[in-house]
């Protein structure tokens, strides 16, 4: 059997070690040829190949990033792409898929499955926002990232005795926001499930700097406020239709200093969250991920996605993975809100 391996979306820590499980597993133990196809879903559309052997895989688990390459294509947006990656797989001998990614990789590799691609979906994203997985991964390294970036401001805010709001990545789930704000002691965590009150957040500040604490607010970068609070601009789209988001912690910091006349500074993580190696539990994660995704392209469970659920990996149909985004739950927010102020 020959098997094609992509990597699509967001870049992320623990996609390596993905793509060396599936290899080494696929090899060794079934005798399989892969593949990898390059940048995401643009490389089957465009018949764009690298080898996949044991030596291009030697070496790659604690790197970050993907020897594949990545991108935002979205071929459900280009005219014949779903005929072009058919014949283009047919070309190459491709028998069967390994996509590896997010909501919008893997709900592409579900309209592909409904056409008759094989396809075995494997979770990949930082925000945790995937349904029926407990846990992708990327999502432990860009918090473990995120809660020492927030150790680290602890001690200047307290030196200036200023406001420090760190925005973190989360369009639309504030896992990273949430986790990173309570493991680090955030005074403050806004998340997009939640739209915040200004009024309530600047009050809150100000009690802070009245028993002469520094505050840290911790703002997922999909945070936004109660309807006619603030102005926040938008911008473009890309191919999925998401707005590229960032800004709403330096316009929190600018409203922050104009209601209390303290100063106040803005921190954006952005793309170091998603950079570097990954942690132990990521590649562990993704390791067990790439051996579980292999052994469904071997048992031919085409249309599955591999997934954690408790401690074990699951095979779940990829339209329950991408019918909608696994967002937190207000009791979630409820119980960490004691760790607040």
């Amino acid at each position: 059997m020959r098997v094609g391996v992509l990597t699509g979306g967001g870049d992320c820590p623990g996609l390596n070690a993905v793509i060396r499980a599936v290899v080494r597993k696929g090899i060794k133990d079934y005798g399989y040829e892969f593949v990898g196809f390059r940048d995401g879903w643009r490389g089957p559309l465009e018949g764009d190949t690298m080898p996949l052997d044991r030596a291009a895989v030697s070496g790659i688990l604690p790197r970050g990033g993907t020897i594949l390459g990545s991108s935002r294509t979205n071929l459900m947006k280009i005219e014949g792409g779903v005929e072009r990656v058919k014949q283009n797989m047919s070309e190459l001998g491709i028998d069967a898929l390994v996509a590896i990614g997010g909501e919008d990789t893997l709900g592409v590799a579900t309209q592909l499955t409904d056409q008759g691609v094989n396809v075995v979906g494997v979770p990949k994203t930082i925000d945790n926002d995937l349904n029926a997985t407990d846990y992708t991964f990327g999502f432990d390294t860009a918090v473990n990232i995120a809660t020492e970036a927030i150790d680290r401001l602890h001690t200047t805010a307290e030196s200036h005795h200023r406001a420090l709001v760190v925005e973190v990545m989360g369009r639309h789930a504030g896992w990273i926001a949430l986790h990173s704000g309570m493991a680090a002691g955030g005074n403050v965590i806004l998340i997009p499930e939640r739209p915040f009150d200004i009024d309530e957040v600047v009050a809150h500040v100000e009690s802070r700097f009245r028993t002469n604490y520094a505050p840290i607010l911790v703002v997922a970068e999909g945070a936004h406020p109660k309807d006619g609070q603030m102005e926040l601009s938008a911008g473009e789209k890309d191919a999925f239709g998401h707005v590229r988001l960032g800004g709403i912690g330096q316009r929190l910091s600018e409203e922050i200093e104009s209601r209390t006349g303290k100063e106040a500074r803005s921190v954006v993580l952005g793309h170091v969250q998603r950079g570097g190696t990954p942690s132990a539990f990521d590649r562990v994660l993704a390791t067990r991920l790439g051996v579980n995704a292999i052994e469904a392209v071997h048992d031919q469970e085409f249309g599955k996605m591999v997934a954690l659920q408790g401690t074990d990996i699951k095979r779940v149909d990829l339209s329950a993975a991408t019918d909608k985004l696994k967002t937190v739950p207000t009791e979630r927010f409820e119980e960490a809100e004691v760790f607040f102020g």
